[in-house]
């Protein structure tokens, strides 16, 4: 009657393991569609981050209307509209919302 408690203990223990590493996972969602020399990106919640012509563009929250993205090693902000420039990209937010940020990122 032990081995049935002891296996059963023993699956459960291999389950938590296997499970483990994705419980320590943080996914955000993200779009990314590029043509030519521009991308469209789509970041939502805090942390989510692309790689965009071998930079990452990270997402670090919104607050008062501006989103908040790390570009390399690079943080800017930026009001829906706006545009700005960090190290090689050029970053249009078309869209900034309460926990996510559309962006157009472009270099050249």
């Amino acid at each position: 009657m032990t081995r049935r408690p002891a296996r059963l203990a023993a699956t459960v223990l291999a389950a938590g393991l296997l499970l483990a590493p994705l419980a320590a996972c943080n996914v955000k969602s993200e779009s990314l569609s590029c043509a030519g020399t521009s991308c469209s990106i789509t970041l939502s919640g805090d942390g989510a981050k692309a790689d965009v012509f071998n930079t990452t563009v990270a997402f670090g929250g919104v607050d008062d209307g501006r989103a908040t993205l790390r570009v390399g090693d690079t943080e800017v902000s930026c009001a829906q509209g706006e545009k700005v420039e960090a190290g090689p990209l050029a970053l249009e937010c078309t869209e900034v919302t309460e926990d996510s940020v559309k962006l157009t990122a472009s270099v050249g």
